[in-house]
């Protein structure tokens, strides 16, 4: 089986754009669960809707694959399944090691959805002796200071950042000299890497924080809906009339009385 030392995905030399390439990975986990059902064929519409976009961006996306469906009939669901799994290098093996093995690195030991989608954890490392050899998710964890002869005899050329942020820049560093092109920095930092290493960031603080502000807008939105609609209600009252010979909603006249034989009557006679 070819690893991915040896093939790297065509995506670049074919000029996708990389906000398809973003995409390709909603489409096709929305075409992994059609398969699984035993869908043959689905719309751009469906599938759009499964997978959170619009149908005329679908249809765009899928151009760049050359894939253009059939009106009245839709798309093959096998077959992008398949165009997609190549146009992202997923028919190849691709071994990953994961650097840090506390909470977040043994969660992402125990992920069953790396091997069905292509990749094979060739490795977990750390830097705690205490840590060697105890297995993970099946996996031995071995030290930090074998790092190096690790990827350079598994061919990785993936690796997942798992550290604390304060040495993640380190681990970076060495991941880079041994020959690692790929990583997923889930550490809290940003990493700097030379040109032709591409770095992809999950960072779950901020897409909380990004959440909050949306919890806090909808709140405001919402409280600035309600003082209108009670000033909208306020307004609709009639006004009461305000003193004797006023109509409703109209005021008195300062200085107006009663009507008298000869004309108005002072409201306040003179003494």
């Amino acid at each position: 089986m070819a690893t991915g030392r040896t093939h790297r995905p065509a995506t670049r030399s074919r000029g996708i754009p990389e906000a398809t390439v973003a995409r390709l990975p909603l489409y096709l986990r929305a075409l992994t669960a059609l398969s699984e059902r035993s869908v043959p064929t689905v719309s751009s519409e469906e599938l759009a809707a499964a997978a959170g976009v619009n149908s005329a961006k679908l249809r765009k996306d899928f151009s760049y694959l050359g894939s253009y469906g059939t009106r009245g009939v839709g798309y093959d669901v096998e077959y992008l399944v398949y165009q997609i799994s190549r146009e992202l290098g997923l028919t190849q093996d691709w071994p990953v090691v994961i650097v840090g093995i506390g909470n977040l690195g043994a969660a992402l030991a125990g992920y069953g959805g790396f091997a069905s989608r292509g990749f094979r954890v060739a490795a977990l490392i750390d830097a705690d002796p205490a840590m060697t050899g105890k297995p993970v998710a099946g996996i031995p964890v071995q030290h930090s200071d074998d790092l190096e002869k690790i990827i350079s005899e598994d061919g990785v050329s993936i690796g997942v950042i798992a550290t604390p942020a304060g040495v993640a820049q380190q681990v970076c560093d060495r991941l880079v000299a041994a020959g690692v092109t790929s990583i997923l920095n889930f550490a809290p930092t940003v990493l700097s890497v030379p040109d032709g290493v591409d770095v992809r960031k999950v960072d779950l603080s901020i897409e909380l924080q990004i959440l909050a502000f949306h919890e806090q807008r909808k709140a405001g939105e919402e409280a600035e809906s309600e003082t209108t609609a009670a000033a909208a209600a306020a307004a609709a009252v009639p006004t009461p009339p305000t003193a004797l010979g006023a109509g409703a909603g109209e005021p008195q006249r300062k200085g107006a009385g009663r009507k008298g034989p000869d004309g108005d009557v002072p409201a306040v006679m003179p003494a």
